[in-house]
């Protein structure tokens, strides 16, 4: 079969995001913010925003997911893709799956892509050994320059969005990466002070997670009041921004069996997760709970929230791929990028027999442009505010102005 690795094409630039910059007070927060929202705006008056998609582990079915979901070229009417690994891999895998519909170039800088093609830019040398299902020193090297790499570029708005593929957490540890996964890594390279809140979602579900990637018995310790209120704000803020839900309301999951059957089978509920919950009410937060996680998912009263605030990694992440495998997508909250990812891990067990479905990989891109849409609108709608003032009745000489405590 032919490969369609071709040259990078000079005249095929896009325009770069270019942030003002523009603040105006308020702090740190606030100026943070207001450079988050100048760049989405920038962006969001391109034709079409240019995605950046990493590699992650190349044993893995990274390059199968990404390779299937544009091999559909109607993928490429809703963005321009610009997957961050190696040509020679993606010539790899794309010869063994047999895919000859969306052409794949080679390119320099993202202001090279095709917008008719999957453009890739080579981030490790030509000599990769490729090794499908083994956990390699090399993949992890290779995973991390791709991350790297596209965290830059996004950084320098030289892309507009992120996407990573699945890595393997052990392999990809080093002197340059010493973080238990993506979220705390972008936390720390481009959160900008922010802090980062993993959501796991779909059309229907969000579950969001108080601790991550924390070892289990390292859990109660860091369910925190303080914690908790945190990520419910977080959360909140995430829903009204992100996902365009105008006064949202959160479940509050229990950490005990029971919800600790009131001190019975645990303390936490108790003394520390509902007063959390009436602290987030002061804040004219909806939250609600604290729930017991096996029957608040078993009895589907999870559907009658926005949100899902659950406790520790497992607790949340094993119903919601219960109910969700095939599209649900796992998005960073709280930044001011857009980082979305499948689901799913690396499948090293069915890596390279063309058995993964890219469906998780298409829903993560469909949710990162549907994130990065409703920031542009949230922030079009929240800029400039009327001032809200009530007339009391009998009374139309005095007036009251509700924008001040």
């Amino acid at each position: 079969m032919k490969e369609d690795m071709q040259a990078p094409h000079d005249d095929a630039k896009a325009p770069k995001n270019q942030p003002s910059g523009k603040k105006n007070g308020g702090g740190e927060r606030r100026q943070r913010d207001n450079a988050a929202a100048a760049s989405v705006t920038d962006a969001a008056d391109r034709s079409m925003l240019r995605i950046g998609i990493t590699h992650g582990d190349f044993n893995g079915i990274g390059y199968e997911v990404i390779l299937k979901a544009f091999d559909d070229n109607r993928m490429l009417e809703l963005c321009t893709p610009v997957v961050y690994g190696s040509a020679k891999i993606a010539a790899f895998y794309r010869k063994g799956l047999e895919l000859q519909g969306t052409p794949v170039v080679q390119i320099n800088e993202p202001a090279q892509a095709r917008t008719d093609a999957l453009n890739i830019i080579n981030v490790i040398g030509q000599e990769a050994h490729i090794s499908p299902g083994e956990s390699t020193a090399e993949a992890g090297a290779a995973a991390f320059a791709a991350l790297e790499r596209a965290v830059a570029d996004l950084r320098a708005g030289e892309i507009d969005l992120l996407v990573t593929a699945p890595i393997n957490k052990h392999n990809i540890q080093s002197d340059l990466f010493s973080f238990p996964g993506h979220t705390e890594y972008l936390e720390a390279s481009a959160g900008d002070g922010g802090k980062s809140l993993m959501i796991l979602c779909n059309d229907t579900l969000r579950v969001a997670l108080v601790t991550a990637h924390l070892p289990i018995a390292k859990v109660p310790d860091a369910i925190t009041e303080d914690a908790i209120i945190d990520k419910i704000r977080i959360f909140e803020e995430s829903l009204k921004k992100d996902f365009g839900i105008v006064k949202p309301r959160i479940a509050v999951l229990a950490l005990n069996p029971h919800a600790g059957e009131n001190g019975l089978l645990g303390a936490e509920e108790k003394d520390i997760i509902a007063p959390a919950i009436s602290k987030a009410w002061e804040r004219k937060i909806q939250a609600f709970g604290p729930y017991s996680a096996d029957g608040f998912f078993g009895n589907g009263l999870y559907s009658k929230f926005d949100g899902v605030l659950a406790m520790y990694h497992d607790q949340g992440l094993a119903p919601f791929k219960t109910l969700s495998m095939e599209n649900g997508v796992n998005f960073t909250a709280g930044l001011p990028i857009v980082r979305t990812s499948p689901d799913h891990g690396t499948g090293y067990d069915i890596a390279g027999k063309g058995k993964a479905s890219e469906e998780s990989m298409r829903a993560a891109i469909y949710m990162a442009i549907d994130i990065f849409r409703n920031r542009a609108i949230y922030d079009e709608m929240t800029a400039n505010p009327l001032k809200k003032y009530y007339h009391e009745k009998g009374k139309d000489n005095v007036v009251l102005d509700l924008t001040k405590d």
